[in-house]
């Protein structure tokens, strides 16, 4: 069966994803649980190991971008930023003003991170140029 390629980046994406996720989480719980980091400390760095990895398995897997590395890296470095700072304000706004677990804020700010930093990789990051036809 051959899907068309926006299907496939969008299945490829999801994976991606799920592991970058579950990399992140991960890393979170070990530096939160195990490590006793500061809540914003073990964030960030969660954060910067999920975003190497995402970076490296979006540009090569999902989208096989062969733009100038330094041209989308840039991009997907402004494309992190954005959507971290949503995260981590909706992260603050959780652990400040609700009762939930921090891991429980934690979680749930991942789920707004991925959402937004879905749309602006998709349209932003490593969109398709329009000399390009879509298959």
């Amino acid at each position: 069966m051959n899907l068309p390629k926006p299907i496939i980046q969008f299945i490829r994406f999801g994976i991606v994803g799920v592991f970058n996720t579950l990399i992140t989480a991960i890393i979170i719980w070990v530096l939160l649980e195990l490590l006793h980091f500061s809540d914003y400390l073990a964030n960030i760095i969660g954060y910067i190991v999920g975003l190497v990895n995402s970076f490296v398995w979006n540009r090569k897997w999902t989208f096989e971008n062969n733009a100038r590395i330094s041209k989308t890296v840039f991009k997907f470095v402004i494309t992190f930023a954005v959507s971290y700072l949503f995260q981590l304000g909706n992260l603050y706004l959780l652990l400040n003003y609700t009762t939930l677990d921090a891991y429980v804020c934690q979680l749930l700010s991942i789920i707004i991170y991925t959402i937004i930093n879905f749309v602006l990789n998709r349209y932003y990051t490593f969109k398709i140029p329009t000399n390009e036809k879509i298959s």
